[in-house]
């Protein structure tokens, strides 16, 4: 099988400054009295809440590293990285939710290239999988596809009701994360693991007469896919408050 053609990026740069803002201009002129208000509405608080405010006017929210990041000291985003993206799903599991493993797959690949992170399109991977069933290792597929990095999800519950409800919708999964970095010889080693226990919505479950199940079992593959992509690339604080319910 042909191995599929890498995805590349390129970085233009200009050694010209950026124009200056003219505060004669409409636009300029609205947007400097924003910021001049605020920061005079800030120097009127008191204690240093009011740096962490200007902060988050000026910058946004402080974003959360990543936690392979944090754990190897390694990033997916560096430059001529690829990654390769495998899940696992038990045949009892399949047999309720056919393709659970390639849906899985596939938003999180979807997810991780939404994020500047260089993947082997799954498709690809799948096609693979499908013509090697003996496979067992994850070098096997880092090495055919020349891939620095597999994810591979080990799926152990997944659901889409509230308990025994079948009125009440809340999606649940259980699952091993697992990192595989392959070598220039094609020798991978698990340099990253990390269990996931997650549930959407969040606080209260949802009505089945609010949505269909079909609609609902999409958004929460995107919201699961989101959550374990948060490991390979930053997020930031808030970002699960639309998930309450």
């Amino acid at each position: 099988m042909a191995l599929p053609e890498h995805s590349t990026r390129n970085v233009s740069a200009s050694a010209a400054k950026p124009p200056l803002v003219d505060p004669s201009q409409p636009v300029a002129r609205w947007r400097w009295a924003w910021v001049v208000g605020a920061c005079l509405s800030l120097v009127l608080m008191a204690g240093c809440q009011q740096f962490v405010i200007l902060g988050y006017l000026l910058g946004g929210p402080p974003s959360i590293e990543p936690d392979f990041d944090k754990e190897t000291g390694l990033s997916m985003k560096e430059k001529d990285k690829t990654v390769a993206v495998v899940c696992f799903a038990p045949k009892e599991m399949l047999l309720e939710f056919p393709s659970i493993d390639d849906e899985i797959a596939a938003q999180l690949a979807y997810r991780l290239g939404e994020n500047k992170i260089t993947i082997i399109k799954p498709d690809y991977v799948r096609a693979w999988i499908d013509s090697h069933p003996k496979w067992e290792l994850a070098d096997e597929i880092g090495k055919e596809f020349k891939a620095d990095y597999v994810i591979e999800i080990e799926l152990s519950t997944f659901s889409l009701f509230e308990g025994t409800s079948t009125t009440l919708y809340r999606g649940k999964t259980e699952a091993d994360i697992h990192v595989t970095e392959m070598d220039e010889s094609g020798h991978g080693d698990r340099i990253y693991s990390k269990e996931l226990d997650f549930h959407f919505p969040i606080r209260v479950p949802r009505s089945s007469t609010e949505q269909e199940l079909l609609p609902f079992k999409r958004e929460y593959i995107s919201r699961l896919s989101e959550k374990i992509g948060w490991m390979f690339y930053e997020s930031y604080n808030g970002d699960t408050i639309p998930w309450a319910n």
